[in-house]
């Protein structure tokens, strides 16, 4: 097997831990480009060869089966995959992993052998007209093998029209393990990204909106004017010269086919254009073209959005408005992939989308609806337009001084990776969920303690993490002893598992806000307080009973 990155490792022991000690169906959440797939890869493998367990990965979507399964084959030759799917031509059934189209296969439960475990990729991109044949094929799984679970993948925990997926009625329930964007960037996992505002201004108020989004006729005829794709295009080749891979985003086929016709008749330069209507062997050969580097600008209409993967895109230009945080992310996030060839991906908006959701890391999403609201934490800089977030006093780019608010105010967003001042800032946030893992120091040896992981989420994708050490002796044990009799009446722990094993059974309080310090120039920022109800961590009380505690490394029922 590859050797993990040690957030993917977390991913991995948390939805072991979170399958030990719960009993719903628990959703992984890691950003495009940060490797979903070595972490289901280490599930199946273990689920088959460490207990003997079957394994049924579910899509909806024929190019995300087909590039799981050779993604999977790629990283994991090892592991014997089917696959089941009447687009591909192929309807495996006795393999011990088969990864499968859910239209071709949700009535057929009772024809399998039982699975133990299924694991729905991309969950984020289940229809809500879907719904019923995952409901109905999951609720048969279950009559042929009653102990069986179910983890979600995505990038995105949330629809890009209806809310969060993970709900107590559903089948996702709870988030286990969450990894921010800025966190990945910094630690070099994925490719920093820089973002241009258009030089022509696009009015959207005009436009209606329906199901949480613009409607696609308006929005289509509002933006494929002759002189709006002209100096769109313009402006694409001006920012591009440099660049290796440009992907764009139309807002319907016939805007997407003028701006493929307005690149060769004006400018001579070859673009592609792919859209859900192109054959699939044309649709093949544009997208071959394009990751090889034989086609540098490839334009398409909502079809290379999630699961599309071209690690070279160091350029993603926007010429479509969106309403959606999820569509807006999943635009932006083909850009997120190293590449040996790229130092940053450049993201030019046509379409105010980062003025209207914020920066890609400070996503605001809700229980019931997936609306920005309140005032982006982004803005355009008039010197050089770059967009960056609020709080920047100088562009980093151009080094233009904005003039000093005229109230400072403080507001509960989350900072971006670039957000440096001459100052140290100390702000206060609302804590949306913690989330408590155990941690091995990457590199680390065998007998080194491991700490407890706490990560406050403060925004979506976005932590403030701190970590707790109680497996340490001296003053790093006596911080943890203090940190822990804050939160709980319990008995110190001294083993890291324990300690997550406890809080992850409610046994912490978790305090409402915390107060965090950030200096320029250090890695991470520092949590400085906390703000916990009034009550006092001995009157806490606790009426769920514990379950058995499992040690870390013990078998997992699946």
């Amino acid at each position: 097997m590859i050797e993990l990155r040690p957030y993917q490792k977390q991913a991995v022991d948390a939805v072991y831990s979170h399958l030990r000690n719960h009993d719903d169906n628990p959703v992984i959440v890691i950003p495009t480009g940060g490797g979903k797939t070595p972490v289901m890869a280490t599930i199946c493998n273990d689920a088959v060869n460490i207990w003997n367990g079957r394994v049924l990965i579910l899509a909806h979507v024929k190019e995300l089966l087909e590039q799981t399964y050779n993604t999977l084959a790629g990283i994991a030759p090892q592991l014997h995959v089917g696959l089941h799917s009447a687009g591909l031509k192929r309807k495996d059934t006795e393999h011990p992993i088969i990864i499968a189209g859910i239209q071709s296969i949700y009535r057929k439960a009772f024809e399998l052998d039982p699975f133990d475990l299924v694991i729905i990729d991309e969950a984020h991109m289940i229809p809500p007209e879907g719904e019923g044949m995952y409901q109905g094929f999951l609720s048969d799984a279950h009559v042929v093998n009653p102990n069986l679970r179910v983890v979600g993948l995505t990038a995105t925990p949330f629809r890009m029209t209806t809310g969060l997926i993970c709900q107590a009625d559903h089948f996702l329930n709870s988030i286990c393990f969450e990894v921010g964007i800025k966190e990945l960037i910094r630690d070099g996992y994925l490719c920093p990204l820089r973002s241009k505002a258009s030089k022509t201004r696009i009015d959207t108020s005009g436009l209606h909106i329906r199901g949480g989004e613009f409607i696609s006729t308006e929005l289509e005829d509002l933006m494929d004017t002759d002189t709006r794709v002209r100096t769109a295009c313009s402006e694409i080749l001006e920012y591009t010269q440099d660049r290796n891979a440009v992907l764009v985003f139309a807002a319907g086929v016939d805007h997407g086919k003028h701006i493929q016709r307005i690149f060769q008749e004006n400018h001579n330069i070859d673009c592609g254009f792919v859209s859900g209507d192109s054959p699939d062997g044309w649709r093949k050969k544009m997208i071959d073209d394009f990751r090889s580097g034989n086609l540098k600008y490839l334009c398409n209409v909502n079809v290379l959005t999630t699961g599309f993967d071209a690690p070279n895109i160091d350029c993603i230009a926007m010429l479509r408005p969106t309403m959606s945080p999820g569509l807006y992310y999943q635009m932006v996030g083909r850009g997120f992939r190293l590449h040996e060839n790229k130092k940053d991906c450049l993201v030019l908006d046509f379409g105010g989308n980062i003025l209207r959701h914020g920066p890609v890391d400070c996503l605001r999403v809700t229980d019931t609806a997936v609306r920005g609201s309140g005032e982006a934490p982004a803005k355009e800089c008039p010197g050089c337009s770059e967009i960056i977030h609020a709080a920047y006093a100088r562009c980093p780019a151009c080094g233009y001084e904005f003039p000093p608010p005229e109230k400072a105010k403080h507001e509960t967003t989350a900072s971006t990776e670039g957000i440096l001042s001459d100052q140290t800032s100390v702000n206060e946030y609302e804590v949306q969920e913690v989330l408590y893992n155990v941690h091995t120091k990457k590199s680390a040896k065998t007998e080194s303690p491991r700490t407890m992981r706490v990560q406050y989420k403060i925004a979506f994708a976005t932590y403030i993490s701190e970590w707790i050490c109680f497996e340490h002796s001296g003053f790093a044990r006596q911080k943890a002893e203090v940190w822990w009799n804050q939160r709980s009446n319990e008995t110190v722990p001294d083993q890291s598992d324990m300690a997550v094993f406890f809080a992850q059974n409610g046994r912490l309080r978790e305090p409402l806000k915390i107060t965090v310090k950030n200096v320029p120039g250090q890695k991470f920022d520092k949590i400085a307080g906390y703000q916990f109800e009034d009550t006092e961590a001995s009157d806490w009380q606790f009426n769920k009973p514990l379950p058995e505690f499992v040690p870390l490394n013990d078998e997992i029922p699946f």
